[in-house]
């Protein structure tokens, strides 16, 4: 299993994609290809994956995909420096960014 949290492999699929933006889908396809141990057909995973996106408010929905289905997932621009270097701790985006 590979060492990084969750958050540091969601935000490596957003970082490493042209438009700072992946569908759900896609995310769990950069995941796969870049980490065979979630290759599987397991669903645990994709579940924490979905509970990360929600839940930290490092990511933001930033719009729907043209199909209509599903939105797309970008990093808050409080936290893209972070995420940059490498430090993929937890953090409140919102607050961080008022101050």
């Amino acid at each position: 299993k590979p060492s990084h949290s969750y958050i540091a492999l969601i935000s490596m699929a957003i970082l490493e994609s042209s438009e700072k933006k992946l569908l759900l889908g896609d995310i769990y396809e950069y995941i796969m290809e870049k980490f065979p141990y979630f290759n599987n057909q397991e669903k645990a995973w994709r579940n924490s994956i979905r509970h990360n996106l929600s839940l930290n408010e490092c990511f933001i929905k930033n719009g729907r995909s043209d199909n209509g289905k599903g939105n797309f997932w970008s990093i808050h621009p409080a936290c893209l420096e972070d995420f940059s270097k490498g430090d993929f701790r937890r953090r409140q985006a919102r607050r961080r960014a008022r101050r």
